[in-house]
């Protein structure tokens, strides 16, 4: 095993060795911002942009990362599904498995070391001048070897660095090629280098073909598709780019802050439509001509006249005014949105002039992530950022400050229209010296007819409202029956507010009703079965935590190799990743931003399922706050002892309702581009809890007896 790790981090240090010789020690040249090949243009068939949806409409719509080969191009009327996007994707799911200790044989580097082997060029194959400058530098470094015997690494001849069908420098037939060779091995122990793939509109990371289990040094990958520590994400680079050496970078003087002209610039060709277009059609809002300088152009590609709009030749005349380089010199920092793909030459160009990167590309696993850590040398922003900046100039009577902005979970996810008071939201307890409030709503979602006093449902009305912490009571009928009358409800020392659902739908439980007072929220099932000690330690966590969700039943989430899918289970284990909503207390500013911040789409999904509710809920608050929620000491039976009391009506009773939340897991992960949700071991416990002390000295001693 140590071997195998010796061998891992030579064969790990020799690629990227490599790759950096090629890159000249990382003295990057200077490129122009006529750069040829930073994304497609002209052949794209731009169409006039729809017009802009204003503010206040788009930013409870606004969505996260979602993988651009997964949306709709609605202007050209082309929409890739799911199963045609796999198809189109083959070459790279089949290894998508593929890590070093199942994909390589490190046998073959035990006898020699590490030494790497490039394909002879075959006769009549062109080869481009960027991958000759590649070969090149591994046959000129000290990893090299002509005897394929000897080597551990494997680099293809065959010019794989385009794959973009549209491309004269695509090589056909490539497939074929690449399986007739006598070492192949289906690809094991071999570095296959691209810079393009796709093409347009989709621009999907297919390379064209089966690369089997061969690692990738990949421009332009995606966190979805890159494959950790196995494939090598390397930068976007112009044909112009230096074999060796190239000019001496721009850092003369360690001064911070830098004294620069320009605060923000960059340069740019812009898309009226289609990927990569959101973010540069929006950068003239923030141009200011002075210290902020961020200027595109519609003038690429043949057709670009037949395809303008009523900005482009404003746009195009700005443009001419300013030179790239002495922009580029003389800034702090160089915007880096993406193109048409993920990557720009507009990151390297930037760490050659020493002006910091923002980087406005979502999903893009930045090269040599492995080894270098890019939040000490670069901004990573969103691209969302950009809209909701500009939002914020409009509507500045609620705009966002610079705790908001600067302070987690950062501006995308405090909706100013919540409260213009930073009080208000459970994040900014501790900046403002404020404790969390000491009371709490609870809020019991009712879906079956009160036909009994002995229900349930009026039981865990009585325990929640003894508890010294709870304010008041809100019953969400949403039963088909009539609402039962007055005096079927319990007396209780604190008020009952009856509310009868007028959609009767999952998602009306976390609306943002009006007549929750407090800061927390005790969301209950009317099924549950809890008792006022329960109730009470549960809100003291709570306090101490704000932020997240505090509860009781708690479930896990994993990933399913074989489907190749997220699972979910309700098995006991030693560590969950949700604590489902029908026994937790949360802020209730999750209410508000679970209905003007999730889409429609995933709305009505949990709506028309009647399920899953609680796992979009947990999807959310962990996007938000980068953390699990936090599971307190419960008796086992939660579910258990209640699935022999409830009615016929229960979901939980339902064969399917099992199933249904696997494929929730899926469809959520789907639209926040990335698994959320955040495994935790931690279950916290009363103080004095099962220790051997007397009974009478601990507080919350009714919980060793439930």
């Amino acid at each position: 095993m140590q071997a195998k790790k010796r061998y891992f981090i030579l064969l790990s240090a020799g690629s990227c060795l490599a790759l950096l010789f090629y890159f000249g020690g990382l003295q990057f040249r200077a490129s122009r911002s006529h750069s040829r090949r930073e994304e497609h243009s002209g052949r794209n068939g731009l169409h006039h942009p729809s017009p802009d949806h204003f503010w206040p409409r788009f930013p409870d719509a606004l969505r996260p990362f979602v993988p651009w080969d997964q949306l709709e191009n609605e202007d050209s009327s082309v929409h890739i599904s799911p199963r045609q996007k796999r198809d189109a994707n083959s070459s790279i799911y089949k290894g998508k498995k593929c890590r070093m200790e199942s994909c390589f044989d490190f046998t073959l580097c035990k006898k020699n070391g590490f030494k790497v082997y490039v394909y002879p060029q075959q006769k009549g194959e062109k080869i481009a001048e960027s991958y000759q400058n590649i070969l090149a530098a591994i046959e000129g470094s000290r990893f090299y070897t002509s005897d394929p015997s000897q080597a551990c690494l494997f680099v293809l001849s065959l010019d794989t660095l385009d794959r973009d069908q549209l491309s004269p420098q695509y090589v056909h037939n490539l497939r074929s090629k690449v399986q007739s060779l006598h070492l192949w091995n289906n690809g094991r122990n071999h570095l296959i280098f691209n810079l393009y793939s796709g093409t347009w509109p989709d621009y999907t990371e297919d390379v064209g073909f089966d690369i089997g289990q061969a690692m990738l040094a990949k421009a332009s990958t995606s966190t979805e598709n890159f494959r950790p520590n196995f494939d090598v994400s390397i930068p976007l680079f112009s044909k112009d780019h230096p074999r060796t050496g190239g000019e001496r970078g721009f850092l003369k003087f360690n001064t911070i802050p830098p004294l620069r002209k320009y605060m923000l610039v960059f340069k740019g060709k812009r898309y009226l439509t289609g990927i990569g277009s959101d973010t540069r059609n929006a950068l003239y809002h923030v141009h200011n001509g002075e210290d902020v300088v961020l200027l595109t152009t519609c003038k690429h590609g043949k057709d670009w006249q037949k395809h303008k709009d009523s900005r482009c030749d404003r746009d195009n005349t700005e443009y001419e005014k300013y030179d790239y380089r002495e922009m580029l010199h003389n800034a702090t920092f160089c915007l880096v949105p993406r193109g048409r793909r993920l990557g720009s030459f507009r990151f390297l160009e930037a760490l050659q002039a020493a002006c910091i990167p923002v980087m406005l590309s979502n999903g893009w696993e930045l090269p040599f992530s492995e080894v270098i850590s890019w939040n000490q040398a670069a901004v990573i922003g969103d691209e969302r950022l950009l809209l909701q900046i500009i939002q914020d100039r409009i509507f500045k009577h609620i705009s966002r400050n610079s705790l908001i902005w600067n302070k987690h979970p950062g501006g995308l996810f405090v909706l100013p229209q919540y409260s213009s008071y930073l009080g208000d939201f459970p994040y900014y307890y501790a900046n403002l010296g404020l404790k969390p409030p000491p009371k709490f709503t609870a809020v019991i979602h009712a879906v079956t007819p009160l036909v009994s006093q002995s229900q349930p449902v009026l039981k865990l009305l009585v325990a929640a409202a003894r508890s010294q912490y709870c304010a008041q009571i809100i019953v969400l009928w949403n039963c088909d029956k009539p609402l039962p009358a007055k005096h079927r409800w319990p007396a209780t020392a604190v008020p009952v507010i009856v509310i009868e659902g007028e959609s009767k739908v999952m998602s009306s439980r976390f609306l943002p009703y009006d007549n929750i007072v407090t800061d927390a929220v005790l969301s209950l099932d009317e099924d549950t079965v809890l008792s006022t000690t329960e109730v009470d330690f549960a809100f003291t966590v709570w306090q101490s935590f704000p932020e997240r969700i505090v509860g009781y039943p708690a479930r896990s989430h994993f990933w399913d190799n074989s489907k190749e899918r997220w699972g979910y289970t309700s098995k006991w284990t030693n560590d969950y990743s949700m604590v489902l909503t029908g026994a937790a207390i949360y802020h209730k500013y999750y209410h508000y931003l679970y209905t003007h911040y999730l889409p429609a789409s995933l709305k009505n999904m949990v709506d028309q399922l009647a399920n899953c509710e609680d796992i979009l809920m947990n999807f959310l608050v962990s996007a938000v706050t980068k953390l699990p929620p936090i599971k307190v000491t419960q008796k086992k039976q939660y579910k258990e002892t209640m699935m022999g009391q409830t009615s016929r009506a229960s979901r939980w009773a339902d064969p399917d309702h099992f199933a249904q939340r696997q494929s929730c897991m899926n469809t959520f992960a789907s639209w926040f581009g990335y698994m959320p949700l955040i495994h935790s071991q931690m279950r916290l416990d009363p103080v004095l809890f099962k220790d051997q002390v007397s009974i009478l000295r601990k507080k919350y001693r009714d919980i060793e007896r439930l």
